[in-house]
């Protein structure tokens, strides 16, 4: 398992409203993601766009969305990983992520930080607090959190 992992998704422009990109709202930003490789004819096609506010469809995907919902993803499932290793046994696990894009008066712009607010419920009433330390190893585990520029904050909740 360790070593060189290799992904690969095609991403497909589908906002061509006949002139291209003749002026700046002259096109869509729709666009589909479509997996590749292994396992690729099962995968669902995610329908993406920019945000709203770049003048995207707010009925899908937008980047800022998919890489904050990787981070989630990432660190749930290294959590529940952490979680097996260390014998705590996990019978729910949501989280409500949050991230902050700051815009550059200049044009561009980057996640200024993102918060992960995972609500974990265990069988064990007394691993409540060891439950909740497992965050820190998580964090430090998650493949994405380790590939971005910006802080990421954990307000974890533990319950029964």
């Amino acid at each position: 398992m360790i070593g060189e992992h290799n992904y690969a998704v095609r991403v497909d422009w589908t906002g061509n409203q006949g002139t291209g990109t003749s002026s700046y709202r002259a096109y869509g930003r729709q666009h589909t993601i479509t997996p590749l490789g292994k396992g690729a004819e099962v995968k669902a096609v995610i329908k993406g766009s920019s945000d709203p506010t770049f003048h995207g469809n707010a009925e899908r995907w937008n980047p800022e969305e998919l890489l904050l919902a990787a981070l989630s993803q990432c660190h749930m499932l290294s959590y529940l990983h952490v979680a097996v290793q260390n014998g705590v046994t996990v019978v729910a696990y949501t989280d409500s992520a949050i991230g902050t894009l700051r815009q550059l008066p200049a044009g561009g712009g980057s996640f200024a930080s993102a918060t992960l607010r995972p609500r974990v419920t265990i069988t064990d009433p007394t691993q409540v607090e060891f439950a909740q330390s497992l965050h820190v190893e998580a964090a430090r585990e998650c493949f994405i959190a380790a590939s971005i520029n910006f802080p990421v904050g954990h307000e974890p909740v533990t319950t029964v």
